[in-house]
């Protein structure tokens, strides 16, 4: 895997303490798919605007005694699990978010977020 791509993700999350979740626009309360720790702390990373080793450096940062020797490898799976589920997607070049996927679903206007996921959607058929 190339770690000089950027990840960006491609569906709609929420974050209730350090717990994320994949969540159903149409239904956000009670379709929420809930992501083990590593998974969420990487697909909330995945802004459009980080590649990985940038993001590999960021979580190394946080480690007081320097990053585990494994923790690239771990990233890279992880990413490679995201992407096989179709959760990230991997890219060469920085990509911008719409609005619906920059922010937890609790922390959208959902007027404005739901206008521009229409949008989006009526675009693509």
């Amino acid at each position: 895997m190339n770690t000089e791509q950027y990840l960006y993700r491609n569906t709609m999350f929420s974050k209730t303490g350090n717990t994320i979740s994949i969540v159903d626009f149409e239904n956000p309360e009670k379709n929420r798919q809930e992501l083990e720790p590593w998974f969420g702390i990487v697909f909330s990373l995945a802004d459009g605007q980080t590649t990985i080793e940038e993001m590999h450096n960021r979580l190394g940062e946080s480690y007081t005694a320097g990053p585990p020797s494994d923790l690239m490898r771990t990233l890279l799976s992880v990413i490679e699990r995201l992407v096989e589920a179709k959760l990230i997607v991997l890219t060469d070049v920085k990509t911008e978010l719409p609005y619906y996927l920059t922010l937890p679903y609790e922390m959208l206007d959902l007027e404005t977020a739901k206008k521009l996921l229409a949008e989006d959607r009526s675009d693509i058929n």
